[in-house]
């Protein structure tokens, strides 16, 4: 894709991997993912993960995300 995310957690417990690196978030934790970054987000609390998504970049479109 062509823009960098920025995650933040703020409710629940988040496993984030990007790339090969594997992170667990909580509650106002955060985590950068540069464009182009293959990664992914799983919901590993027992209560509904809830978080801001913040794009930048010079493609802020969603029909470009690979689903994997």
């Amino acid at each position: 894709h062509h823009r960098a995310e920025h995650w933040v957690v703020v409710m629940g417990i988040a496993k984030v991997t990007v790339a090969e690196e594997i992170k667990i978030l909580k509650e106002n934790e955060s985590v950068y993912i540069p464009a182009g970054i293959k990664h992914s987000l799983e919901n590993i609390g027992t209560i509904p993960l809830v978080l801001i998504e913040v794009w930048t970049g010079s493609y802020l479109a969603d029909d470009d995300i690979l689903r994997f």
